[in-house]
């Protein structure tokens, strides 16, 4: 299998996962980078996976549908365009020969999903939207921090060589903020040069690993002791997990 970052609007990724054939697209925000890249490998799109409902994620699905040669799966519990197969929690997806398991992620959105697969003899693959970043998670616009926390609780327990595919390339800011955050993090350091070098040469940072964000997330570093104490500067009164996690967004949503 292939996979690709197709690029949209000015920091949006469209996952493609291709055999040479067939090909499948997540969260297809914009129809002709897809459109673009399905002609320039000859390959025919055989399904589509959406993680929630904003319009980065799903404008290109209505252009994109008479090319479509195969379902649309998308969260049951949000507004996704129709037709729309819906799917949550623990379902299976069937595309391209692989079993998508379904995680249920809300916090960015209400209803947010992850499509998570194993791939015979590849690196897991987890298609994750907007709730987890390198080096961050997704605001939260209609989501409590418990349920972020709980979310990505979710998505740190995976195997520690999944490829995190999520869909901004928001890397180098949420590596600035991370910074602030771990100053001391010998792993972050190194991280953030390799990234900002990629960067210089207009080269994705993603995917990521979830063995990586394990060691340079603060959003999946929460309950660290060093993570915990530099957010009670910010916030004096976060005492427990959740507050933390909570504190943790607010500072991210206040940092220049």
């Amino acid at each position: 299998m292939k996979l690709a970052a197709v690029a949209a609007f000015t920091d949006n990724y469209i996952w493609m996962l291709h055999d040479g054939v067939d090909a499948i697209v997540v969260d297809p925000g914009d129809s002709t980078p897809v459109l673009e890249a399905l002609a320039e490998h000859s390959l025919r799109l055989a399904g589509i996976l959406v993680t929630h409902h904003h319009g980065d994620h799903v404008g290109g699905l209505e252009a994109l549908r008479p090319h479509l040669h195969g379902p649309i799966y998308g969260p049951a519990r949000e507004n996704i365009p129709k037709p729309c197969t819906p799917v949550e929690a623990g379902d299976l997806v069937q595309v391209l020969g692989l079993s998508f398991t379904v995680i249920d992620v809300p916090g960015h959105t209400a209803g947010h999903i992850a499509f998570y697969a194993e791939p015979a003899g590849e690196a897991p693959l987890l298609f994750c939207g907007d709730t987890l970043f390198s080096g961050g998670c997704g605001r939260l616009f209609e989501g409590t921090p418990a349920q972020m926390l709980a979310s990505l609780d979710q998505l740190a327990a995976l195997p520690g060589a999944t490829r995190v595919c999520c869909t901004h390339e928001y890397t180098l800011s949420n590596l600035r903020f991370a910074r602030a955050v771990e100053p001391d993090n010998p792993v972050l350091a190194r991280y953030s040069a390799e990234c900002e070098a990629k960067r210089a040469r207009q080269l994705p940072t993603l995917p990521s690993s979830i063995a990586l964000e394990r060691e340079i997330n603060p959003f999946l570093r929460s309950r660290q002791a060093a993570v915990t104490a530099a957010v009670q500067t910010f916030d004096t009164a976060a005492r427990t997990e959740t507050a933390v996690f909570g504190a943790l967004r607010e500072w991210k949503n206040q940092f220049k």
